[in-house]
């Protein structure tokens, strides 16, 4: 059973500050970018939880429209339903935006199959998912996606696919795994002194900003696109 009324990201904004930093700092751009080249006209946000990229749309848009499989914490969803199932009409939608989903979708077919009858013909599906994370929103975390596999599921959903950008490199990657791994010994379930210790030194030596000032500059000093932890795609129904 899904957890109602979840606590979901609110803003496309990140600080050097932020635990997430090396992973929303590129995500985030990338994201935008895509927005600016394709996004247009009627907009479905699958997964919107509380639409923290609406704003990115600006001025270019008619319609925003959400769904998502339950309500968020800021009740912003327009339309709680499947990802695999969405009541809208075929080819009613002129862009597709869903970031972060695909992976919590175990018939992830089905859902770009949904994407794609929702468009128009012409429309853009603008989709995010990740190559390296460790589990969460568990049990509910079922898949993780090379640029190849992300090309083969377009070609075989419809869709031809524009553009996939790794959103930072491996450095970018590896600096967000080991913080993601020192967070989760103190933060996870376990709890043990040894843990309380690495705690205090993760606080005490500012260890979080480190890690995202060091490995930052490393991604910018060696760009090496050979791993990433998450991928943009921009596919269109042709």
């Amino acid at each position: 059973m899904r957890t109602e009324e979840l606590n979901r990201l609110d803003s496309a904004s990140t600080t050097i500050n932020d635990p997430y930093y090396l992973s929303y700092k590129y995500l985030f751009a990338d994201l935008k970018q895509a927005i600016e080249h394709y996004a247009a006209g009627d907009i479905l946000d699958i997964g919107c939880g509380n639409k923290p990229y609406q704003s990115l749309f600006s001025n270019r848009i008619t319609s925003y429209t959400g769904c998502d499989i339950v309500q968020s914490d800021k009740n912003l969803v327009d339309i709680i339903c499947p990802a695999t199932e969405i009541p809208l009409p075929d080819n009613s939608k002129d862009t597709v935006f869903t970031t972060q989903v695909i992976e919590h979708v175990a018939d992830h077919r089905k859902l770009l199959s949904e994407a794609f009858r929702i468009l128009k013909p012409g429309g853009y599906l603008i989709l995010s998912g990740p190559m390296a994370w460790e589990h969460h929103e568990q049990p509910y975390d079922f898949f993780r996606f090379t640029k190849y596999g992300f090309e083969y599921l377009m070609q075989e959903t419809g869709f031809e696919t524009i553009a996939i950008t790794p959103n930072g490199g491996k450095w970018a990657m590896a600096g967000q795994l080991l913080q993601n791994t020192l967070r989760s010994s103190f933060y996870g379930p376990k709890k043990s002194f040894g843990r309380k210790l690495v705690k205090a030194w993760y606080i005490v030596f500012r260890i979080k900003w480190l890690i995202n000032l060091f490995f930052s500059w490393l991604d910018k000093a060696d760009k090496d696109y050979v791993a990433t932890a998450n991928f943009v795609v921009v596919a269109q129904k042709k």
